[in-house]
């Protein structure tokens, strides 16, 4: 009699690894975090070779990469790059601003802060580091976060400087060149524990460390951050097969993660029952699907840095950090939603990192909708009616101009409808003195009775534009049509 065969069950093991910008100068100089577009002040060729790793191995990835036997350009600029990225300097001591932000990281996550750790080289050899390394350092480890199908372990909280920035390949020659701007900028690394058990508690865990990043002083924007996913599958039908283990590069939505993770694992199954699953490094698409990038790297490709001592974290600093350690988003939204703004308004203010003006304008004038209007919506208003970038906005208004426009609304010399005309007007580049100078109509209702007067009959639309065009934008639209209503039967 034939044995019923088994239904197959897919187990997944996974965790996650997140890079995020810190909003701090440079980790190991003291050169400005600035992404420039301008053309480079100099370039520099440089050709990479391989070095063992502490153990006098050859990390398998680097051997792939050194293969290519490649050539690497990297521009540079005279103020915001200098000798340290050029591997002509040796490092400056670690940027104290930025251990500040790794360590709050780390408490928020639950972690224990290592106090005295060594600052490591990792061989780099693809271009994306002058030197053949990236400098990195263990802050913290043992940590977790909680998502609704269990506790996910934080496995390491690693600062390390970011990479050169790819600026472009000569497919004739496989030249590659890089911009030195990004170079040094530091980065938290943060790894999870392999306690992720499907796609959706890994989307979970990925907005939670997210959540957490967000509160800290970090970079923002396209680029400030990128996830990668590593997994594994065991695949039970009668017996057990195991996969390889797999590192997913670039998995930067939470939508792709499920996406990416569903699809890998239906690959990995179909893999493993052919016996032909390999440890490697596979690139995320934007359909889910996979593409081979290099071997799996290990741990062969680590090193002391000798140039710096080990680092020191004092308990003094340990406790600075907890006195300073920021509220999380969720703590704020219910704070701003108890101030009565609605929750466009909170995601804007939070979205645009408006937090702390919105806190020092409230201050001059406690109406947190007006000002939260001024901050974002209408800024973001005028930019595109007068078709400019929202920086050049914000340049032009900025937290002082807002404090003066809400004196004179506290003060009663002008109406609240006035503050957005006078915004206007300075962004088109009236002084500002000038723009302040609108004085309140103090009988409005009776200069609106005069027009009616002098053109009785009309319409409402035809009494609204008479007024306005009378006042010029002195006037609030609204209280127009109200007193309109009452006068024009």
């Amino acid at each position: 009699m034939k044995k019923k065969q088994e239904k197959e069950e897919i187990i997944l093991k996974s965790g996650i690894e997140i890079h995020q910008q810190l909003d701090t100068g440079k980790l190991f100089c003291r050169c400005p975090s600035i992404l420039r577009q301008d053309k480079p002040d100099y370039e520099i060729e440089r050709k990479l070779h391989i070095v063992a790793g502490e153990s006098g191995e050859i990390d398998k990835a680097v051997r792939f990469e050194a293969g290519k036997e490649r050539k690497f350009v990297y521009q540079g600029y005279y103020d915001n790059t200098c000798l340290v990225e050029l591997d002509e300097e040796p490092p400056h001591l670690i940027n104290e601003d930025a251990l500040k932000i790794a360590l709050q990281i780390s408490l928020l996550l639950n972690c224990e802060i290592i106090q005295n750790s060594q600052i490591m080289r990792k061989t780099v050899i693809d271009g994306s580091n002058v030197s053949g390394f990236q400098r990195t350092v263990l802050v913290a480890r043992n940590g977790y976060v909680e998502t609704a199908q269990g506790r996910v372990g934080i496995q390491s909280v690693m600062l390390e400087e970011d990479a050169a920035r790819p600026a472009g390949q000569d497919e004739n020659t496989s030249v590659k060149t890089y911009k030195l701007d990004r170079l040094g900028i530091p980065l938290v690394e943060i790894a999870t524990m392999p306690d992720i058990k499907n796609p959706e508690q890994a989307k979970e865990a990925a907005l939670h460390i997210g959540e957490i990043l967000r509160a800290c002083k970090v970079r923002r924007g396209l680029g400030t951050i990128r996830q990668d996913v590593n997994m594994s599958i065991k695949s039970v039908d009668g017996k057990t097969r195991e996969s390889a283990r797999i590192e997913i590069k670039g998995v930067q939505e939470p939508a792709l993660i499920v996406k990416t993770l569903e699809s890998e694992m239906k690959r990995q199954e179909k893999l493993t029952r052919e016996g032909k699953s390999e440890a490697e490094v596979r690139k995320a698409e934007e359909d889910g699907s996979t593409t081979f990038l290099r071997p799996l790297p290990g741990a062969a490709r680590m090193y002391p840095e000798t140039d710096l001592p080990l680092l020191y974290i004092s308990r003094e600093m340990i406790n600075e950090a907890k006195r300073e350690l920021p509220r999380m988003r969720h703590e704020i939204k219910s704070e701003l939603k108890k101030e009565g703004l609605s929750d466009e308004m909170i995601n804007l203010i939070l979205q645009e990192n408006k937090l702390s003006e919105y806190r020092e304008l409230l201050g001059v004038y406690n109406n947190p909708d007006l000002i939260a209007k001024m901050l974002v919506l209408w800024k973001k208003e005028i930019a595109s009616h007068e078709k400019l970038a929202e920086k050049k906005v914000e340049e032009k208004l900025t937290l002082d101009v807002l404090e003066s426009i809400l004196n004179l609304i506290k003060t009663g010399k002008i109406d609240e409808s006035h503050g957005k005309k006078i915004m206007v007007d300075i962004v088109k580049g009236k002084e500002i003195n000038e723009a302040l100078k609108i004085e309140k109509i103090s009988n409005l209702e009776d200069e609106i009775l005069n027009i009616v007067k002098e053109k009785p009959g009309l319409n409402l639309n035809a009494y609204m534009g008479l007024v306005m065009a009378r006042f010029k934008g002195k006037v609030s639209g609204k209280e127009v049509a109200e007193i309109l209503k009452k006068l024009v039967k």
